[in-house]
């Protein structure tokens, strides 16, 4: 901080308040957004989770044009998370957890390109982590992985009704029969720290 800064913070008594934590983010897509939000939301260290689109050449797009329109984007989300409580590593490697990477064309019943295992990195650390803990989870599947490492260059949010669609609609049927199930898989293999 500056010397202006601290002493104004001296001055109001604020110079001893803790530093602000630093956050770090991630942009990845494992299928239907609103089950990856929902399953990035449960782990310990994630500050923030945004639905959105990347990967793709259309500005400003749309929910509707993803799915039916060549946009070339794919459902992600943006996790913003605390590395002093959890790492780049693991946030990977929950990824290999939270959907089939070896599927081709979607995931699931949820087809289409909009749907393909895809991470963007955002800088060069981020693709040599993402690669490494590719290779390291390809380990553990009979099938190759498919998934897209590529560079970010956009991060799109989605519309608002998409933001933490499984915690505001419990009821709906595809939060019941699709993300319930798989939450409550993913947190027994968690854990009680999570």
């Amino acid at each position: 901080m500056s010397p202006r800064i601290l002493f104004s913070l001296a001055a109001l008594g604020l110079a001893a308040l803790p530093a602000l934590a630093r956050a770090d983010s991630l942009v990845l897509g494992g299928g239907c957004f609103w089950c990856t939000e929902a399953a990035y939301e449960i782990k310990l260290g994630v500050t923030a989770v945004t639905s959105g689109y990347a990967g793709g050449f259309t500005e400003n797009p749309t929910y509707k044009q993803i799915g039916h329109e060549h946009t070339g984007h794919a459902e992600v989300i943006k996790i913003d998370y605390d590395p002093a409580k959890i790492t780049l590593a693991e946030l990977l490697a929950f990824f290999w957890k939270v959907h089939n990477p070896t599927q081709v064309g979607g995931q699931g019943n949820d087809q289409g390109p909009q749907y393909r295992s895809i991470i963007l990195y955002a800088d060069e650390a981020q693709k040599a982590a993402a690669e490494k803990s590719r290779d390291e989870a390809a380990k553990t599947f009979s099938k190759p992985i498919t998934t897209e490492i590529v560079p970010l260059k956009k991060f799109w949010p989605a519309e608002d009704y998409h933001q933490d669609y499984f915690a505001k609609n419990p009821n709906d049927g595809y939060c019941v029969y699709v993300i319930k199930p798989k939450i409550d898989k993913l947190q027994k293999g968690l854990g009680p720290k999570h």
